[in-house]
């Protein structure tokens, strides 16, 4: 390795350091466009998060970078910052038990209460996507509870996130197999196709029944024409303060049908003395009349 190579080296290696004012200024940033609540103990995460970023614009402090925010009209550096800071953790099958509860009570009941209206339009919203597993396992449990049916009803997937750099990934469905198989072997065989390198993708006719799009909860208003019957959205708001959380459950709350399922992470709870919704299992909620 030459002289240059070991001192960009050494550089990558040092950790920039961030003043309590920039810090406040990004943080504050990234709590009003975001609802992204960054303790003091999330510091270090953050400049290590952004820090290569900022040598790679050639940026020489985080106010320059806070000031580079500042005067981008694109919306192409603010994608990049939550598409850095967010975190995107999941995987096929995550508690299991919603799934369960889902293919089981949830979606009969919500089907059954259609049939009883002439109705065939399920809308279900998977909010907080990242890669795609939890989206993608809905629309299978869809599929083996309507079976033959399914072809009769309106039942797509409405699948959203506020990073596009996990959506591009959702989109695509290609999985690790050991990530795969997590799932039941029969959905497996059903559901994806083998890439023969060690990676599995989603049938692309599963895979264009969901729409992916980038969606910021932070909206004040969710524009969507018709309410859902269930929402999904799991080990999202844990990243936000209580005010931040109960101003986006009133959100869902008006975008729910009466007697709609809520489901959030088991991390995470609503109370049960909440007013707008009411308990039915652990993260599990049901949207009173």
């Amino acid at each position: 390795m030459g002289n240059d190579a070991v001192d960009q080296a050494r550089a990558a290696a040092v950790m920039m350091q961030i003043s309590d004012q920039e810090f406040a200024a990004l943080r504050s940033l990234i709590y009003s466009r975001f609802g992204i609540n960054l303790t003091e103990e999330k510091r270090s995460l953050l400049v290590g998060r952004l820090q290569k970023l900022l040598r790679s614009q050639n940026l020489a402090s985080f106010q320059d970078y806070y000031d580079y925010l500042a005067k981008d009209t694109s919306g192409r550096a603010v994608s990049d910052l939550v598409n850095l800071i967010s975190t995107n953790y999941t995987y096929f099958n995550r508690e299991k038990d919603h799934f369960d509860y889902f293919l089981k009570t949830a979606l009969p009941q919500v089907c059954n209460r259609l049939r009883q209206r002439g109705q065939k339009d399920v809308r279900v919203w998977c909010a907080g996507c990242s890669s795609g597993e939890e989206a993608y396992t809905l629309l299978m449990l869809m599929h083996e509870y309507l079976g033959a049916e399914y072809r009769q009803w309106s039942a797509g997937l409405l699948a959203t996130d506020i990073s596009e750099r996990v959506l591009a990934t959702a989109r695509q469905g290609i999985y690790a197999a050991d990530k795969v198989a997590s799932l039941p072997e029969a959905l497996q065989r059903k559901y994806f196709v083998q890439l023969g390198d060690g990676r599995m993708q989603v049938a692309e006719a599963l895979r264009q029944e969901v729409t992916f799009r980038r969606f910021n909860l932070m909206n004040t208003s969710f524009p969507f024409k018709k309410p859902f019957q269930i929402i999904f959205c799991r080990n999202v708001m844990i990243y936000f303060d209580q005010q931040t959380r109960n101003a986006l459950v009133q959100r869902f709350h008006r975008a729910m049908e009466p007697d709609g399922y809520f489901f959030i992470g088991h991390s995470e709870t609503l109370g049960r003395d909440s007013a707008l919704f009411r308990y039915i299992m652990p993260a599990v909620y049901q949207k009173g009349n």
